[in-house]
């Protein structure tokens, strides 16, 4: 019987927090013990239960610790665990000190880092990040391994962390396809016009993300044509900008923010394609879920990186302006896709 850890923040609405979730939905837990170590009780998402699975909360870290050097973090930590032993000890957060140090004062047997993003992109994007990263990049070296989740990042996260003797194991995130089917047909209060081409999103309202980008692309689509909708569901820093920016284009009747969603799928079902044209992405697990659901994908070319099989738009204005309503939409239960995540997963916990 293995004996895994898992050090997460939280568990609020995110797409690192819903990775996680589906993990634990998809490891076998016949075969191993999971703790999963929080610092923050609040959770958005529905968690297994197995006597095999432990949620362990464990009090928040001061929010200093994101702004020390991570040797002080550790030191100010502890062995949060208790003294026990563990196979495998993973960040599956890679952000906060307070993760890494829990991993590295853990008393196991390899220690795993997960990376989520374009780190070397994110850095050059981001200040607040450039920041975090110069008081938390000592933590690299002690780490084992590292898992990415699509292929297209490990490059840009070798040259920005020097890492070049340790494996990097490229494993996409894990897509819950039964839960997104049972959850596509609860009812909503919710319908869309069927003579319009409704499209959506799903993402954090933040620069990432690209919704400004994507804003400035619909004002070019309603000079081509008027019969369409975008759905946006998610909520971030970014909303008040974003609702500026539509009004200024004049898009209110061609845009409806809805916010988070606790059941996003009953939305994406009825629609007619999705899209995402994000700056980065670490893979951008919200293309799967609508592939998943059928819908036809309209994304931007520099995502073909972070998701090898997925065919992205060379100009997204032209696409949506000739896209048409389908005919029928297929379910996808992505057997093949989440059968090589699950056999590569399983591998580097050692189950």
């Amino acid at each position: 019987m293995k004996h895994i850890a898992f050090f997460q923040t939280d568990l609020r609405v995110g797409g690192v927090q819903k990775s996680l979730v589906n993990i634990l939905n998809d490891i076998d837990l016949s075969r191993c013990c999971v703790d999963v170590y929080l610092f923050d009780r609040e959770c958005f998402f529905d968690l297994p239960a197995h006597e095999n699975l432990q949620i362990k909360y464990l009090p928040a870290a001061p929010g200093f610790f994101r702004v020390v050097y991570f040797g002080l973090a550790r030191r100010l930590l502890g062995d949060v665990t208790g003294g026990r032993e563990y196979d495998v000890a993973v960040d599956f957060n890679s952000y906060q000190n307070e993760c890494a140090a829990g991993v590295v004062n853990a008393n196991a047997k390899k220690r795993v880092m997960w990376i989520h993003n374009d780190v070397e992109i994110k850095r050059k994007n981001e200040p607040k990040y450039r920041i975090l990263w110069h008081f938390f990049r000592g933590k690299l070296r002690h780490y084992d391994e590292f898992a990415a989740v699509s292929p297209g990042i490990v490059d840009g996260f070798r040259r920005v962390s020097g890492i070049w003797d340790k494996p990097i194991t490229p494993i996409p995130n894990h897509i819950d396809t039964g839960e997104i089917f049972r959850k596509a047909k609860l009812s909503v209060d919710f319908s869309v016009d069927p003579a319009k081409l409704n499209l959506c999103s799903v993402g954090r309202l933040c620069h990432q993300k690209g919704y400004d980008l994507l804003m400035g692309y619909l004002d070019q689509v309603k000079k081509n044509r008027r019969d369409f909708h975008f759905y946006l569901i998610g909520d971030g820093p970014d909303r008040a900008a974003l609702e500026g920016q539509i009004r200024e284009l004049g898009l209110g009747e061609y845009v409806t923010l809805l916010g988070n969603q606790t059941n996003p799928f009953c939305y994406m079902d009825q629609m007619d394609g999705f899209v995402l044209t994000s700056r980065y992405e670490g893979q951008g697990m919200v293309i799967w879920e609508a592939k998943a659901l059928g819908l036809p994908l309209y994304i931007s070319k520099n995502l073909e990186a972070y998701n090898p099989g997925v065919t992205g738009c060379e100009d997204i204005v032209q696409a949506l302006t000739a896209a048409k309503k389908p005919e029928h939409k297929v379910y996808d239960d992505l057997a093949d896709y989440n059968g090589e995540i699950t056999r590569l997963a399983d591998r580097l916990l050692g189950l």
